[in-house]
């Protein structure tokens, strides 16, 4: 099958395409080029109405004369030095309570958020031994003093007897002396120091009785009291299993999050619940390394919460680490806030500004801030200047552009280290209608001059 066109009709048509692009492609770019021109003057015009232009002429003013504004009077503050970072708030006072012995979960006595005082009840559980099982382990207990008094009674008699016995011993031995002296001498018969022998040995046997029976007692006394040892820790380990049937408070503080219900059964090393005193908190920093050389010992710290311009606890640094965390080459420093007011909680994340230094100065609103060509400035009232020739004198105060150098921000203001002077006044609210040398009026002369017609 053959077409109906010509080379020739391709080649015109290819050449009536390219013509028609080229003729759009200058059309195009012109059009970019009147457009970059005008934003370019449209800007100029701009920065050299605000620079340039002064207040000499009425016909410059809008409608109504002086335009409305708020003024401020520069009065000396405090400029402040301070560094800035994110520490965590930690409690100096807080415990896990878990049970020390198995048990049912039968009673709680406290509810989430509950203040509770030392040696206050929080929980009960079951008691796996019965008031009975005490009951029989005091018995025993009250049964081994009874044994024990006994045997130490019945030890002190014999020891008694032992020391009548032994004096008995010695009255014999002198008897049996003299009477052996007669006998040799002829004053008495073999026979009298034969029966004075006898009650001599008579009585050294009885000594020796009593000494094995005091041996025997002491034998029994040691016995008495190590079963009344026995019994009492029986009875301490039975009274002790009922006591931890009911958890208290070890200190005191506000009661954490409750895990369990009633009716649950726990094990010792579960967690019933948590106690934590806010009143003193002590906040944690990670320094940077080098930032470190900063910081000194007793500086003022502010505490700010995420949603807080104004701080809510103030400090100083009571601790600097002479080491550095080799992880994550920073320092610890920590300082102690109080917390009577309950506004700070455990393991919470604070903003924390450090002041390093304190000077007197000036500070201005970040509102009254205007930047023209990368440079500051601020609206100055001053008082109208005289008039020139040919024109009307002015009354009342003009706004008066005056290039300023700013410091670091301080809260919503801006230090200013050259430029302002204390007791002049700057405009505040209003810079949008302004210019400089533009006759101003302070907002309530403004409001006096609405209310007079």
């Amino acid at each position: 099958m053959t077409s109906n066109s010509s080379p020739s009709t391709a080649v015109e048509t290819a050449s009536m395409q390219s013509s028609s692009i080229s003729a759009q492609a200058p059309t195009q770019r012109n059009w970019l080029i009147w457009l970059a021109a005008l934003i370019l003057l449209a800007v100029g015009g701009f920065v050299l109405w605000r620079v340039l232009g002064r207040g000499d002429g009425a016909s410059e003013m809008p409608m109504g004369g002086a335009v409305p504004v708020t003024l401020e009077s520069m009065q000396p503050s405090t400029l402040r030095d301070q560094a800035e970072f994110v520490g965590t708030l930690d409690a100096q006072a807080g415990v896990v309570l878990q049970p020390e012995a198995n048990g049912r979960i039968t009673r709680i006595y406290v509810s989430s958020g509950d203040q509770v005082a030392a040696g206050d009840p929080i929980m009960e559980l079951s008691a796996d031994r019965s008031q009975a099982e005490l009951s029989a382990a005091l018995a025993s207990v009250s049964a081994a003093q009874s044994a024990r008094d006994n045997s130490r009674a019945q030890l002190q008699s014999l020891v008694a007897q032992r020391i009548r016995i032994e004096a008995d011993v010695k009255l014999q031995d002198t008897e049996f002396e003299r009477t052996q002296r007669l006998v040799e001498a002829g004053a008495q018969s073999q026979q009298e120091l034969d029966e004075v022998e006898r009650d001599r040995n008579a009585a050294t046997a009885s000594l020796t009785a009593a000494r094995e029976e005091i041996e025997a007692a002491q034998a029994s006394l040691a016995q008495a009291e190590a079963f009344l040892e026995q019994s009492q820790a029986t009875a301490e380990a039975t009274r002790e299993d009922l006591l931890d049937k009911t958890v208290t408070a070890p200190i005191a503080g506000v009661v954490g999050d409750i895990p369990v219900e009633l009716g649950d059964y726990v094990q010792p090393g579960a967690t019933l619940t948590t106690i934590t005193q806010n009143e003193v908190l002590e906040l944690e920093i990670d320094v940077p390394a080098e930032q470190i050389g900063e910081i000194q010992l007793g500086m003022p710290v502010e505490l700010f919460t995420f949603s807080s311009d104004d701080p809510v606890a103030t400090g100083s640094l009571s601790f600097i680490s002479p080491q550095t965390d080799a992880a994550t080459q920073t320092v610890l420093a920590k300082a102690r806030f109080s917390n009577l007011s309950s506004n700070l909680q455990d393991n919470q994340r604070v903003d924390v500004r450090v002041v390093l230094d304190e000077r007197p100065g000036l500070l201005v609103p970040a509102t009254a801030i205007t930047r023209l060509g990368g440079q500051s400035f601020v609206y100055v009232a001053a008082d109208a200047p005289p008039p020139e020739d040919g024109q009307p004198p002015m009354e009342g105060q003009v706004a008066q552009l005056r290039p300023v150098t700013l410091g670091a921000m301080q809260g919503n203001n801006f230090q200013i280290l050259d430029g302002l002077s204390a007791g002049e006044e700057i405009v505040t609210t209003g810079l949008l209608n302004l210019q400089d040398g533009s006759p101003i009026a302070p907002q309530d002369e403004a409001a006096d001059a609405n209310a007079s017609p």
